[in-house]
C-alpha cells in the first residue's frame, strides 16, 4: 500500500491505492509515520498513485474502528513537520481529509492542474486532526482557513496556488517539477537546508 524508493539522498513514499483512490487505513498511516520517522535522506517526496493523491481516510475503517480518532494521523503530520531536510508533496491529484495533514506539514507543494483540496470536517460532525488548522492558517491566512474548515469549500489548484496553499502548479509532469524543485536542496549540505529550514522557522 505505501511504496518506499531512495535515489541519491530522496526518498520517495508512494501511497499505491489506486483502485481506492488512495484512501488511507491506520496501518498505511503508522507505515507512512514510520518511514518518515526513520528517514535518512536529505528530501522527503510525499505523493500517490494514480490520479488522486489521496482521498483521505477509508470509511470502510472508519466504520470498523478507531480511523477518525486515531493518534496516527498526527503521529504523521509531526514526522513530516519534524524532517531535518526538505519535504515537498508531489500531489498528483486531488487531496481531501486528513490526508491534507500530511501535505500542510510539507515544506512545500507541488500540484497538477486538475487537483481539489477539500476538508469537509463540518459536515461529518467531527473535528480537524489538533495542528492542521494552525499550519492550514498559517499558509493561507485565517479567513481562508475558515473557510476550508467551516463550509466545507472544494478549493481548486488554481485557487490553492493564489492563497499560497500551493507553491507551484505542474506544468509538465509533477514528477518532473518536483525533480527540478529539489535539485538545489539535493546537491547542498545537508547542515545548510536545516540551517535555513530553522532560520525560517
Amino acid at each position: 500500500m505505501i511504496e518506499q524508493s531512495s535515489e541519491n539522498g530522496c526518498l520517495t513514499l508512494t501511497i499505491n491505492r489506486p483502485d481506492k483512490a488512495n484512501a488511507l487505513t491506520e496501518a498505511m498511516l503508522g507505515q507512512l509515520a514510520d518511514a518518515v520517522e526513520k528517514a535518512d535522506a536529505k528530501v522527503l517526496v510525499l505523493t500517490g498513485a494514480g490520479k488522486v493523491f489521496s482521498a483521505g481516510a477509508d470509511l470502510d475503517d472508519v466504520r470498523n474502528g478507531t480511523l477518525a480518532l486515531s493518534p496516527e494521523w498526527e503521529r504523521l503530520s509531526s514526522a513530516v513537520a519534524g524532517f531535518a531536510g526538505l519535504s515537498v508533496a508531489a500531489l498528483n491529484g486531488s487531496c481531501a481529509g486528513g490526508a491534507l495533514g500530511m501535505v500542510l506539514a510539507c515544506d512545500l507543494r507541488v500540484a497538477v492542474s486538475t487537483a481539489k483540496f477539500f476538508y469537509p470536517v463540518i459536515k461529518m460532525g467531527v473535528l480537524p486532526q489538533p495542528s492542521d488548522p494552525a499550519r492550514l492558517a498559517a499558509l493561507v491566512g485565517p479567513s481562508v482557513a475558515k473557510r476550508i474548515l467551516l463550509t466545507g469549500a472544494k478549493i481548486t489548484a488554481q485557487e490553492a496556488h493564489s492563497f499560497g496553499l500551493v507553491d507551484q502548479i505542474s506544468t509538465v509532469a509533477v514528477e518532473t517539477d518536483t525533480a527540478a524543485l529539489i535539485e538545489p536542496a539535493l546537491a547542498a549540505d545537508p547542515a545548510q537546508v536545516m540551517a535555513i529550514k530553522a532560520m525560517i522557522g
